[in-house]
């Protein structure tokens, strides 16, 4: 009996000792759901009555949120950035350089231009100052931009312009301990650029990129070149196929409009002057050949209708499309151009060769009707072996003595390109009733016209002119 006793209480011990070494000293049990409605308990916060009590999260990251800190260190949400630093002030200086990163298209028919460039932007802002141990700027992107003051800038006189966003925005903010800022981004612009195409393609064109404030007048913004004209800075492998840049430079003025007041415009120039060669290879070389093609007429007998007609009406032709083609690319301007000069004047001298044949062939046919008229009045020499003996009794005929050196050569064409004499009859009018129908005045009727004079004047003279004219023109444009 006594052992059993001694084994109850050795197995209560047991249980005693097991009990202490798995729970705390003071604990109760719970059940599943109690413990688990503890747990919810903590993550919801203690429950609904106890508001704003605390709040057992995660605990961030902090090395992947740095604008979290850059906005306490900057005090962002200490101060209003909708105003203008040092609102109520003097204005504030704002300098700005730039760089001209490329200069893409010229367009004559729209124009414009397109720039790709760098603007920078320097100004103070006392509110964006933090300390600093080592003196060492900040430097964010587009995403703290939207959070601060920074310049309204726009180009002037721009029809298109981005900024670009590969792979992002292409945007800069750095900001330095004492409020200075420099507020970077890389844009694309077209502007419009009036040029004056009176010497075109030999003209040389100035065209300007207008940078602005929309908002602030000179009363609160002054814009300026940070470093004058060392503020403007290109790059040396920047070129254009058609136009050879001679050289930037910048400019500040005063822009007044009637219902806002006075603004600080900036302005880039840059003058281009238009290369030649390729003008005078699609332009000028074969308007001059057409016109030198044109004269091969003149060499050409004047009887060869089939030969000289349609030479002439190519020429013509062609000079008509080289003019179309170089009008199709040119805006509609209301003043005439170099080129149009130089067209026109050669589409007159291939249309006059065109005319001189004209004028050739009807002078030729006027002198086949004198001549079959001529025959039909003279004497009939059948059975004469030499004319030059041939006398003429004024008694019979009427005619006085004829000049058979003359009028032995009737009728006969060019020998081997050497022109013979003139073939004239001079006829001594004794007769009253044929005296009566020339004038008195004169002793002979001039019956040939030689129409070869006038092909060999042309021969010369046609040169000789457009000769001249190239002179002038390439004096006065050149």
């Amino acid at each position: 009996m006594q052992v059993d006793t001694v084994l109850v209480l050795f197995c209560v011990w047991l249980v005693g000792a097991a009990g202490k070494m798995v729970q705390p000293r003071g604990h109760k049990l719970e059940t599943y759901k109690q413990s688990r409605s503890r747990r919810e308990t903590k993550m919801d916060g203690g429950g609904g009555e106890k508001t704003g009590g605390p709040i057992y999260k995660r605990s961030p990251d902090m090395t992947k949120s740095p604008m979290t800190k850059s906005e306490q260190l900057l005090r962002i949400d200490d101060h209003d950035f909708t105003m203008r630093p040092a609102f109520g002030g003097p204005p504030i200086p704002v300098g700005v350089d730039v760089q001209v990163e490329s200069l893409d298209t010229i367009s004559e028919v729209d124009m414009d231009f397109t720039m790709t460039l760098y603007l920078r932007h320097y100004w103070k802002d006392e509110r964006l100052s933090f300390p600093s141990t080592n003196n060492q700027s900040m430097t964010f992107d587009s995403r703290l931009v939207k959070k601060i003051w920074v310049p309204d800038m726009f180009f002037v006189h721009s029809k298109r312009s981005f900024i670009h966003d590969t792979t992002t925005d292409n945007v800069m903010l750095r900001v330095y301990p004492d409020g200075n800022v420099l507020y970077s981004l890389r844009v694309t612009v077209t502007a419009m650029c009036n040029m004056d195409l009176s010497r075109f393609p030999l003209d040389t064109q100035t065209c300007s990129l207008e940078i602005e404030s929309y908002a602030y007048t000179d009363d609160d913004l002054m814009l300026y070149w940070k470093k004058g004209n060392e503020s403007l800075n290109t790059d040396d492998r920047i070129s254009l196929s058609q136009f050879l840049i001679q050289k930037f430079h910048t400019t500040t003025k005063l822009a007044f409009y009637s219902s806002t007041g006075w603004y600080n415009r900036l302005y880039i120039h840059f003058t281009l002057r238009r290369h030649i060669f390729f003008f005078l290879l699609q332009t000028y070389f074969p308007a001059t050949l057409m016109v030198m093609l044109s004269w091969v007429s003149f060499w050409i007998d004047r009887r060869a209708v089939p030969a000289r007609v349609p030479l002439g009406i190519t020429t013509v032709l062609t000079m008509s499309t080289i003019i179309t083609g170089v009008n199709a690319s040119m805006p509609r301007v209301s003043y005439i151009k170099a080129v149009d000069i130089y067209l026109w004047v050669s589409f007159v001298f291939v249309f006059l060769s065109v005319i001189e044949y004209a004028a050739v062939n009807y002078l030729s046919t006027v002198q086949e009707r004198k001549e079959r008229k001529l025959r039909e009045r003279l004497p009939c020499t059948c059975g004469i072996g030499n004319p030059d003996d041939m006398m003429i009794d004024p008694q019979i005929t009427g005619y006085g003595t004829m000049d058979m050196n003359t009028t032995g050569n009737y009728g006969m064409p060019e020998n081997g390109g050497r022109q013979e004499p003139r073939m004239l009859a001079q006829v001594a009018l004794n007769d009253p009733q044929i005296t009566g129908q020339v004038k008195p005045s004169r002793g002979y009727v001039n019956i040939w016209i030689d129409t070869h004079a006038i092909d060999k004047y042309s021969r010369w003279m046609f040169p000789g002119a457009y000769i001249l004219f190239n002179i002038i023109y390439w004096s006065i444009y050149s």
